[in-house]
C-alpha cells in the first residue's frame, strides 16, 4: 500500500530572487575586497619618507658598545656647559627595492602632511646596491662633521689648515708601495697643496712624467715617486696616479662626534653649533629648545638638505619652538610649517648664530629673516 499517491508529491516552493539592489551591493563589495587585495599586494614603484629620530647635538649618544657618550666631545681646549637642545634632525625611509610599500600604504601616506610619497628611483638609483648607498651615506656624514668643525673652529679664531688625505687606492694603481690610505699629501712636484683640484693639475701638468710627492704617514715625512698612468675622468682623458683623495684639514684641538647608523650631510650646521656653544662660555641658545638642519662647509655657507618638511615635523615631535632651515629650501617650507613651530632662513653659520643670540638675549625675532612666498 503506498503511502502518498502520485497527486500528493510535495512540489519545492520556487526561489525567490534577490532585488537588484542587492545585486549591485554584493558586486560593489567583492570589486571592492578584490581592489583591496589588489592595493596590498601588487608592487609599486614608490618609497614614503617621514621623520627620524632626532638628536640633540648637545646631549649624548650610543657608541658601538651601546653606551651613552656625549655626542660631542672636544679635547685640548676649555669646555663650557650646555642647556636646552640644538636638535639634528633625520629622516626614514619606508621601503626599498626589495619590498615597495603597499598601493595602500602610498595613499595613506599621501593624505599625511608629515610623510611624503616620492619615486623609488629618486633613493635607490638603480643599479646601485644598499651597500654601496650606505658607504657613500656613510662617507657624506664624515665629510659633514670634518666641514662642521672646520667652521665652527674657524668662526672661534682658531688656525684650521686644509690638507688633502689619500682615502684608497684603486685596482692596479701605479701608486701601490709607494702612497697609502691616510697619507697626508703636502706637496707634489715642490708645490703646496690645499685641496684636490691643485693636485689634478699638477699631475696633469706632468704629462705623464714621474711626480714627486712629500707625504705625511703618520706623524712622519716620507717622500715618493709615482708615475701616472692614463684614464678617462668624467668622460674626459687624464693623467692619474690611482688614489682616491679628499679634501681634509688639520685641527690645533681635537673634536670628535658620535653618531653612528646615520648617513648624510644634512646635520652639519647643527654639529657646528653644537662645537660652538660647547667651547664657549654661557648658553648659546638660551637654554631654548632649538632644531635644524643644513649641510655646511669649512667658510660656513649653509646648503640645501632633502625631507626638510618632515624634519620640521620631527622637529615639533621633539618638543623643539624653533627651526632653522637652509634659505634655499624656503620654496619647501613656505605653507608647510607644522603649528606651533617658528621657522628662521638662514644661509650662512653667521646667520644661525645671530638667530640664537636673539633668542638668548631675547631680541626682536620679527627682524630675523623667515620663508616666505
Amino acid at each position: 500500500m503506498a503511502l502518498f499517491e502520485d497527486r500528493d508529491v510535495v512540489a519545492p516552493a520556487p526561489r525567490r530572487r534577490l532585488p537588484r539592489s542587492a545585486v549591485a551591493g554584493i558586486w560593489a563589495v567583492t570589486v571592492a575586497l578584490a581592489a583591496l587585495l589588489a592595493l596590498t599586494v601588487l608592487p609599486t614603484s614608490f618609497v614614503i619618507q617621514q621623520a627620524g629620530p632626532v638628536f640633540n647635538t648637545l646631549g649624548t649618544a650610543q657608541n658601538a658598545d651601546k653606551e651613552d657618550v656625549p655626542l660631542i666631545s672636544i679635547k685640548g681646549a676649555q669646555t663650557y656647559p650646555t642647556a636646552g637642545s640644538l636638535d639634528l634632525l633625520t629622516v626614514q625611509v619606508v621601503g626599498n627595492r626589495e619590498r615597495t610599500p603597499s598601493w595602500f600604504e602610498l595613499a595613506t601616506a599621501w593624505f599625511d602632511p608629515s610623510r611624503a610619497v616620492i619615486p623609488i628611483d629618486q633613493v635607490f638609483p638603480a643599479g646601485e646596491t644598499t651597500e654601496q648607498r650606505n658607504e657613500q651615506s656613510a662617507a657624506m656624514m664624515v665629510d659633514s662633521q670634518k666641514e662642521a668643525t672646520a667652521a665652527a673652529l674657524t668662526s672661534l679664531g682658531y688656525d684650521v689648515k686644509p690638507v688633502v688625505r689619500v682615502y684608497a687606492l684603486t685596482d692596479d694603481s701605479p701608486s701601490q708601495g709607494r702612497l697609502e690610505a691616510d697619507d697626508v699629501i703636502r706637496r707634489a712636484d715642490g708645490k703646496e697643496i690645499s685641496d684636490v683640484s691643485e693636485l689634478r693639475k699638477v699631475i696633469n701638468d706632468a704629462d705623464g712624467a714621474p711626480v714627486a710627492f712629500d707625504v705625511d704617514r703618520s706623524g712622519k715625512a716620507v717622500s715618493v715617486t709615482v708615475t701616472p698612468t692614463q684614464a678617462v675622468v668624467d668622460g674626459e682623458t687624464s693623467w692619474v696616479v690611482g688614489i682616491t683623495a679628499m679634501h681634509d684639514y688639520t685641527f690645533p684641538i681635537e673634536v670628535t662626534i658620535q653618531l653612528d647608523n646615520v648617513g648624510g650631510p644634512s646635520a652639519g650646521m647643527m654639529f657646528a653649533l653644537g662645537i660652538i656653544d660647547t667651547l664657549t662660555e654661557g648658553e648659546l641658545n638660551g637654554g631654548l629648545d632649538v632644531a635644524g638642519t643644513g649641510t655646511i662647509d669649512a667658510a660656513g655657507t649653509v646648503g640645501p638638505i632633502g625631507g626638510i618638511r618632515q624634519k620640521m615635523y620631527g622637529a615639533v615631535r621633539a618638543g623643539a619652538d624653533y627651526f632653522l632651515a637652509p634659505e634655499r629650501n624656503c620654496g619647501e617650507v613656505v605653507g608647510h610649517v607644522p603649528s606651533g613651530l617658528r621657522v628662521f632662513s638662514v644661509a650662512t653659520l653667521d646667520d644661525s648664530l645671530a638667530v640664537l643670540k636673539a633668542l638668548r638675549d631675547h631680541g626682536d625675532l620679527d627682524a630675523l629673516p623667515t620663508c616666505s612666498s
